[in-house]
């Protein structure tokens, strides 16, 4: 690719370019070693914070020029350090400057300098590198491409306080996800980094703390590793929440709050640590007061969210402190009326930031309502909630829908608010609607609320019915991506219990029978149980049973004979019993297995099985096909004798296990009547 700006530019423009920078550029071509070394000097005092001499001198080509300088070996060190110096410029202009540079293969050139055994050109090579690779556009795997490169920037560390300064920067700019992780931790980051923590420069502790923030996060590994070491006799930890005390400047507390945070969450601290209850979640509750910035209280609030998430007591704790719930409502007034008269510039931060600040509190306040009721209710009861909610469902911002879908999910667990606060602000439609053509991501969490609004007890039931919900639950279930193939049978599943006949026939005609069979040969053994869920939902109540085993029947047998036969877990065999016992409730249906010796077999096979559960559910398909007082009880009762199922019984009546015992019981007296 051109080393060259992207847009074209036109003769008028290029030649009033040409006429105010092209003597720049010019310089650097003397022959005189001198002559260049000031033309670099003027290039550099001309560009210092001036974006379209910048874009000027890139375009007259001034980059190549620079790089081949920076790599002659014939250049002297002070050029080669200048040229550095104006590259590094160059990139503190815009994105297309960064790419441009880029596009020259810069940075393989900032790199070889690092050799170089000259400190002030390695740190001018190191600055510029770092202000390339915080740039959005530069690709972090650049920093990754050849192995020696991390070796040699751990060796750097210890040259002076900039290396530290900058090679700490470069890290946590270039530390994205668990592969990089491991490779800074493989080349010995936690220990090379460690002593930074007490540097004299407030910079080097402050880069140092942030390549902890992304080294330990969702990384099990370096966090256990951070807990165990010291700098000068203190552990990491102690260090940590020296650096959250409220005298520190906010962006320490806030890192060293997201370092403990994740050491906690990978389970390196415990929830109940003091380190957590008494200094970090405090803090983070306090970033997220009016008093602090509006980017500190978004960091605030997500870190804290990611903290609670998983754990009742902290999420307890996180609600009672600073009046936590209600100082998040304010989250929702952005950008406020006031600014708009009175200040442009705060009118543009405040929208810039209101996206953000929206999705913090909905995630936050998905957290706080993950368990407990009574937070649950305090939530929904903040003002105007479920309205916000119900906006957020559909606000152009991707990320502001995932965490309004998410708050909905966490508090479409309340059995009391589902029958309540939901169904007054009919949240099931906008619901509905994200289900429509949404990512994957924010599918996942919609479906998951849906199950839940499908409860039996959830009046939105009846109205997601009539909106074709069947239809596009079905399809869900043919998903590529498991999880929503887990959430749109584990609703039909919630759809089907104690439904009307009609509901249980329009799911079976929308699901098909190879659909069926596809989910009950899924190799997710969640899928498999929601799926034999749906069975036994469906074939509940006498006439429900009789109608789907006359049209269903024969597959439906098919179907459970290869889940016994198969080699699956006892729960998966027990829910599949007991789907035969709902058969042998049925009126004709029962003769379904009455004619099939292969599956008469099978149950008398776990009648004498060695798990409780599995004899127990066999019961249940025995009593039910015996029970005397329906018509052609006798002959079954004779052809199961036949089989030797009283003798089973007998035996089993002298059980240790009281169910067990009972029930065969029960049989018997089943033949004696």
């Amino acid at each position: 690719m051109a080393c060259v700006l992207e847009a074209p530019l036109r003769m008028s423009v290029l030649s009033e370019v040409t006429a105010s920078s092209r003597h720049y550029v010019d310089r650097l071509f003397d022959l005189d070693p001198q002559k260049v070394l000031q033309g670099v000097i003027d290039m550099k005092n001309a560009v210092i914070g001036n974006n379209k001499q910048k874009a000027n001198l890139i375009v007259l080509g001034a980059v190549p020029r620079l790089l081949y300088l920076l790599q002659q070996e014939s250049s002297s060190t002070e050029l080669r350090t200048e040229c550095a110096v104006v590259l590094g410029s160059l990139a503190m202009g815009t994105e297309n400057n960064v790419k441009s540079l880029l596009d020259c293969h810069i940075i393989p050139a900032l790199l070889q300098g690092l050799l170089s055994p000259d400190l002030k050109f390695i740190e001018a090579c190191l600055r510029c590198l770092r202000t390339i690779f915080i740039s959005p556009v530069t690709p972090e795997d650049l920093l990754y491409t050849d192995a020696t490169v991390i070796s040699h920037l751990m060796a750097l560390l210890s040259r002076s306080r900039y290396t530290q300064e900058y090679i700490c920067q470069i890290f946590s700019h270039c530390c994205k996800g668990p592969d990089h992780q491991t490779i800074l931790f493989n080349h010995g980051a936690v220990q090379n980094i460690a002593h930074l923590l007490v540097s004299t420069s407030y910079k080097v502790r402050m880069q140092a703390l942030k390549c902890f923030s992304v080294l330990a996060f969702e990384n099990p590994q370096v966090s256990m590793t951070l807990v165990n070491v010291s700098v000068d006799g203190e552990l990491l930890p102690q260090i940590f929440v020296k650096m959250l005390q409220r005298d520190k400047p906010i962006e320490m507390q806030l890192t060293s709050a997201k370092c403990l945070t994740s050491m906690c969450r990978a389970g390196a601290i415990r929830t109940d640590d003091s380190c957590i209850v008494l200094k970090t979640l405090p803090c983070l509750v306090r970033m997220c007061s009016k008093e602090r910035l509006l980017e500190e209280r978004v960091e605030g609030a997500e870190t804290l969210a990611y903290l609670i998430e998983t754990d009742v007591e902290l999420q307890r704790i996180a609600s009672i402190t600073d009046h936590l719930i209600v100082m998040l409502a304010d989250y929702f007034k952005y950008p406020s009326s006031v600014s708009a008269i009175t200040d442009i510039k705060r009118l543009d931060h405040d929208l810039k930031h209101a996206h953000e600040l929206r999705q913090a509190a909905f995630k936050l306040y998905a957290s706080l309502g993950a368990n407990d009721e009574d937070i649950r209710k305090k939530i929904i009861e903040t003002e105007n909630m479920m309205d916000r909610i119900v906006n957020g469902l559909s606000e152009s911002s991707i990320k502001v829908r995932l965490a309004a879908v998410r708050c909905l999910h966490s508090l479409s667990r309340s059995v009391q608010q589902l029958r309540t606060s939901f169904q007054d602000h009919a949240v099931w439609k906008p619901l509905m609607k994200v289900l429509q053509n949404a990512p994957n991501e924010i599918l996942i969490v919609a479906s998951s609320t849906l199950c839940n609004l499908l409860l039996e007890f959830s009046p939105s039931k009846e109205p997601i019915l009539e909106s074709g919900a069947i239809e596009l639950l079905c399809s869900l279930t043919q998903s590529e991506n498991l999880a929503l193939r887990v959430n749109g049978i584990w609703a039909l599943m919630n759809m089907a219990f104690q439904a009307e006949q009609k509901i249980k026939s329009d799911i079976l005609r929308g699901l098909s029978t190879e659909q069926l069979f596809q989910l009950l040969s899924d190799s997710d053994v969640n899928v498999l149980m929601k799926t034999l869920g749906l069975l036994r939902n469906l074939l509940s109540t006498r006439p429900h049973i009789d109608h789907i085993m006359s049209t269903h029947g024969k597959q439906i047998m098919q179907a459970v004979t290869l889940i016994l036969e198969g080699e699956h877990n006892i729960e998966v065999k027990e829910q599949t019993l007991c789907i035969l016992a709902n058969i042998a409730d049925g009126t004709t249906a029962k003769e379904l297995i009455m004619t099939n010796d292969d599956i008469l077999q099978k149950i008398k096979y776990y009648m004498s099985h060695s798990n409780a559960k599995l004899q127990l559910a066999a019961m249940f398909c025995i009593s039910n096909l015996i029970w005397n007082e329906e018509e052609g009880s006798q002959e079954r009762q004779d052809k199961l004798r036949d089989m030797g199922i009283v003798d089973i019984l007998h035996k089993l009546s002298q059980s240790s296990d009281p169910n067990l015992c009972d029930k065969a019981k029960t049989a018997l007296q089943q033949y004696l009547a």
